[in-house]
């Protein structure tokens, strides 16, 4: 179940079963979800076992009416039913070669032994596809088999059934593997954990009975059940299988823990937040399976290529096998013959899975360093990036700024308008409120802060209230302006502090200015290298913030941007936005997942922080970093390339191997078993050429990151 004229087949003999809403494939994961509206699935079950699948049931869900199926896996008794079939296959030929003949009654036997052995799946799929109509690869394997016993070839007919099985038991191996990258992501999570009862003793429960609000107890070397937050302890965590950081994190009361991360040494108790299918761990792998699902462009056009290709082919082999008979009298034999390789190459089955297998390796990869791709889709597009806009607060700043200078222009003290300013920003979430409320905190822990009335948030300026009947404003410097209040004197402070690099806000009246306050937020580590790798990489930077020009200007000398604006309201950075995809057609924009919504929703593939929004992260980005490390950026666009090379190789591969075997077929050059033996080794090539991107990862942190 790998193939999409398979999957056109069970359409087709599902289409009699009643009650089937909607069937959904995954054929990398070689996985059926059917929707229906039947209590007894039994009808399913045995609809696709007539085809010759061999059908596990992975969850069967009655409240939801879904039926989970996975198609089982290689075993031992495949392998040992493809020796067997190829022992006999082989002893066939030798006897053939040595006698000088293919027609004696031990080779016919020893023949058709190996052809029932080892093919009988294939011609009964064959079989079934032509009840259906369907040209597949088991139909026309059946047909060029059967074309070589009627035209007498019983060796060369046992050693293409078998090489053809043998080819198909090594490809779906190889396809575990990238299933399995998959499947250890699920499997990271442990079963059962140490819970605390209402008596307030330990017991062991599986983790699917824990409540949200539970007390987990974790010891040193287990891995973490579920999500939630530090209560007692201290420890050092591994969280390498989420955000794939490479260094052990420190966790103190009140941190946030990860379901599958690994507690390094001290044990600890936290307060469980998330129950097992809402974990940070439950929805990235929804995220990858979903992405799994998902056709690329490029595997849309492999799939639209490969369904005009097989018939053009199988037609023409067709017109070869008699016309020059029956039109210039050509001996019968040769020319059926030929027919029968053409038939051998006419299915894409390496030009099919060389997409898919390729694009869910690179979402494998990109999953095990902590980054989040939500469809092959934004993988393959990430190779076309011409440009990369950051949003500055958050992004490539902490984003945790400290008030640094609060300057009163009136005669009221320091603590008054600090009172004021804090009093105002209580309510608001943002990293400035924040960092001006904490410098009033800090300093005055007795005081009180004032009553405030009809607040009100203005979007990308700052925000409004009433306190004791007087109106005030609390914002940036366009909005100070915007109210008519600065003055010389006063643009003269703003101009003085914003070159310096700080974040300016203003606390005023409807009349008059009463104070200047500036935060100051420092660059992330990782801002600096990652810019320098991606202009390695020849992605052109761009800045897009709300913050003043001075201070954007501060922050982008030190990281060599290339392209400022600054002063945007929201809407104003969805035309920055434009322009830039104008003018490099391709665009990244990394923000924080809120803020820049619009932004991110209209660039070519949106990049969220997902450490300190992880939800947010998950939900509203095409690509979340798990962890905030810019350095991740430059490696996502090195692993797209890596990923869009890879499928121009297999594709060119897959697509040259056909027209060599379609010159050779016609000048006879080819045999049965060479083309079958050079198409299903075109399959094994595209597919362990794609495995191989499971391995990618950095060399270096610190440098361009390259495999």
């Amino acid at each position: 179940m790998d193939c999409p004229a398979e999957e056109k087949l069970i359409r087709e003999k599902l289409r009699s079963v009643t009650n089937i809403k909607q069937l959904e494939f995954n054929l990398i994961q070689q996985e059926l979800i059917v929707t229906h509206q039947t209590s007894d699935v039994s009808d399913i079950q045995q609809a696709l076992t007539s085809l010759g699948l061999d059908i596990q049931i992975k969850n069967n869900s009655y409240t939801n009416k879904q039926l989970n199926l996975l198609q089982a896996h290689v075993t031992a008794k495949d392998w040992m039913i493809i020796t067997i079939s190829g022992l006999l296959a082989f002893t066939a030929e030798v006897i053939a070669f040595t006698t000088r003949t293919e027609n004696s009654l031990l080779i016919i036997v020893l023949a058709l032994a190996s052809m029932l052995v080892g093919g009988r799946v294939t011609f009964l799929k064959g079989v079934r596809a032509v009840q259906y109509f369907i040209l597949n690869i088991n139909f026309l394997m059946t047909i060029a088999v059967l074309g070589a016993v009627i035209i007498g070839e019983w060796p060369e007919a046992a050693m293409v059934t078998f090489l053809f099985g043998l080819a198909e038991t090594i490809e779906s191996y190889s396809l575990d593997k990238a299933r399995q990258a998959i499947q250890r992501l699920i499997e990271i999570a442990p079963d059962v954990a140490t819970v605390q009862t209402e008596e307030g003793s330990w017991e062991v429960k599986s983790v699917q009975e824990i409540q949200i609000n539970d007390i987990v107890w974790v010891k040193p070397g287990e891995r973490i059940p579920l999500d939630g937050i530090v209560l007692k302890g201290r420890t050092s965590v591994n969280q390498a299988p989420i955000t794939g950081e490479s260094i052990p994190v420190e966790k103190n009361k009140g941190d946030i823990v990860f379901a599958g991360s690994i507690n390094e040494r001290g044990s600890f108790e936290f307060k469980v937040t998330s129950q097992t299918n809402e974990t940070l761990l439950a929805k990235i792998i929804r995220a990858v399976q979903q992405a799994q699902s998902e056709r690329a462009p490029t595997q849309r056009f492999v799939d639209q290529f490969a369904k005009y290709y097989t018939p053009t082919i199988v037609i023409t082999a067709i017109l070869i096998a008699f016309l020059p008979t029956f039109i210039w009298q050509a001996p019968f034999y040769p020319w059926f013959y030929k027919a029968l390789v053409l038939l051998v190459i006419a299915c894409p089955c390496a030009l099919v899975i060389s997409t898919p297998i390729t694009v869910v390796s690179g979402l494998a990869a990109a999953a095990k360093h902590g980054i989040l791709i939500k469809g092959g889709t934004y993988l393959e597009i990430g190779s076309h990036l011409k440009a990369i806009a950051f949003d500055k607060t958050g992004t490539l700043t902490h984003g945790k700024p400290k008030a640094t200078d609060v300057i009163s222009i009136t005669k009221n003290s320091k603590y008054d308008v600090l009172q004021l300013a804090a009093s105002l920003e209580v309510n608001s979430e943002h990293p400035i409120a924040s960092a001006i409320i904490q410098h009033w905190q800090s300093s005055n822990q007795s005081s009180n802060l004032l009553a405030i009335h009809e607040y009100e948030t203005i979007p990308g300026r700052g925000l409004v209230g009433i306190i004791d009947g007087e109106h005030y404003f609390l914002g940036n410097h366009r909005f100070a302006e915007e109210n008519n209040v600065c003055n010389t004197h006063v643009e003269s402070i703003l101009h003085r502090l914003e070159q310096q690099g700080k974040t300016t806000i203003v606390l005023g009246t409807k009349h008059e200015v009463l104070a200047i306050l500036a935060v100051a937020d420092t660059l992330r580590e990782t801002s600096i290298q990652a810019i320098q790798s991606l202009h390695q990489l020849g992605i052109k930077i761009a800045m897009i913030t709300g913050d003043n020009p001075t201070t954007a200007q501060a922050i982008a000398g030190k990281l060599s941007i290339d392209d400022i604006q600054a002063n945007l309201l929201p809407e104003d950075k969805l035309i920055a936005m434009d322009e830039l995809l104008k003018k490099y057609n391709k665009v990244g924009m990394v923000g924080d997942g809120i803020n820049d919504a619009p932004a991110l929703a209209k660039a070519t593939i949106g990049f969220a922080m997902g450490h300190s929004g992880t939800d947010v992260a998950l939900e509203t980005a095409d690509v979340a970093l798990m962890e905030d490390n810019l350095n991740k950026l430059p490696f996502f666009i090195h692993l797209s390339r890596r990923v869009w090379h890879k499928l121009v190789q297999n594709i060119t591969l897959s697509i040259g191997i056909k027209i060599i075997f379609f010159a050779l077929a016609l000048s006879g050059l080819a045999s049965l078993w060479m083309a079958i033996l050079a198409d299903m080794g075109a399959s094994l090539i595209v597919v362990l050429n794609g495995l191989r991107l499971l391995n990618f990862s950095y060399i270096r942190q610190d440098e361009s990151v390259h495999k």
